[in-house]
C-alpha cells in the first residue's frame, strides 16, 4: 500500500528549530516522511499544511478538511495542537479535548489512519512553566483516552523523559532543535511499527543560567513574544503551509 501521509499542526509539526540551509523548516514529520520512503523502498506521499502560532481551534478549522480533500486522500493524518492554547492565560481543556476527538471522528469517517502526538515537555526551562506543564499533562491524558476510546495511533513525547534534556532544545526554550526534531520522529517510527533504531542522544550543550545570560533570553525570546501577544499579531501572520499539496519522498538509491 502506498502512504500517503499529511501533517496538521502548529510550529511544532512544521518544524521550527530543524530547518534546512535556506532556512525552510524541516522538523520531525519530514523526517518521518523521508524515512518511512528508506524503510519501505518505496515512494511516501506527503503533505504538511501546519503553521506556526495556530491554536488548536484554528488547526482544525483550516487545515483539517483540507487534509482530508486531498487527491488522492491521505492514507494517515497526524494532528497535533494545543501548546499554544496553554499559553492563554485561561483555556478550556474541554473544548480542546472535543476538537481532537472530532479529528478523529472525521479520519474514521474517511477511512485515514489517525495518529495523535502530545507536545514535548519545555516546562522547567520556561517561565510560568509550572501552569504550562500542568495544563499540558492535564491534556496529555485526556487526549490519550480519545485515541484508545476511538482507536488512534498515540505518540506520547510529553512523557518521553530523554527529550527533556536541554541538548533537544533551541535557544528559546520552546522549540526542539534538529536533535529534538529526530528524536519525535524516531518516536513516531515505533508507534506505527517501523522501528528505526534508537536515535542517538547528541553531545551534552551546556545551557548558561545566569543573571546576563537570563537578561539576554528574555530580551531576545520572552519579550517579543509578550509584544506580540499585547499587538495580537504572531508568527505565524502571512506564514503559509509548506507542503500544500503531494510532495513524493523517494527512497535514496544505493
Amino acid at each position: 500500500m502506498t502512504i500517503r501521509y499529511v501533517a496538521i499542526g502548529d510550529s511544532f509539526t512544521e518544524g521550527v528549530g530543524d530547518e534546512y540551509p535556506d532556512g525552510t523548516p524541516r522538523g520531525w514529520a519530514d523526517r518521518l516522511a523521508e524515512q518511512l520512503a528508506e524503510n519501505r523502498g518505496e515512494p511516501v506521499h506527503y503533505a504538511n499544511l501546519a503553521i506556526r502560532g495556530r491554536c488548536l481551534g484554528p488547526i482544525v478549522e483550516e487545515q483539517l478538511e483540507t487534509a482530508l480533500a486531498l487527491d488522492p486522500a491521505p492514507t494517515h493524518l497526524s494532528v497535533h495542537g494545543g501548546g499554544n492554547d496553554f499559553l492563554h492565560a485561561r483555556i478550556d481543556e474541554r473544548a480542546l479535548v472535543e476538537l481532537v476527538r472530532h479529528v478523529v471522528n472525521r479520519c474514521n469517517e474517511e477511512g485515514v489512519r489517525p495518529v495523535l502526538l502530545s507536545g514535548a515537555d519545555p516546562s522547567s526551562r520556561l517561565p510560568f512553566g509550572r501552569v504550562f506543564h500542568q495544563r499540558a499533562a492535564d491534556f496529555t491524558v485526556a487526549t490519550k483516552q480519545v485515541a484508545e476510546d476511538l482507536g488512534a495511533s498515540y505518540v506520547d513525547v510529553f512523557n518521553d523523559s530523554a527529550i527533556r534534556d536541554a541538548h533537544y532544545w533551541s535557544p528559546d526554550r520552546l522549540h526542539l532543535n534538529p536533535a529534538g526534531h529526530a528524536r519525535v520522529a524516531y518516536l513516531e517510527m515505533r508507534e506505527i511499527g517501523l522501528d528505526s533504531g534508537e536515535v542517538e542522544a547528541p553531545p551534552e550543550v551546556r545551557h548558561t543560567r545566569g543573571a546576563l545570560a537570563e537578561a539576554r533570553y528574555y530580551r531576545e525570546y520572552v519579550w517579543p513574544w509578550v509584544a506580540r501577544r499585547l499587538t495580537g499579531r504572531s508568527t505565524g501572520d502571512n506564514v503559509t503551509a509548506k507542503f500544500a499539496d503531494w510532495k513524493i519522498f523517494e527512497p535514496a538509491r544505493g
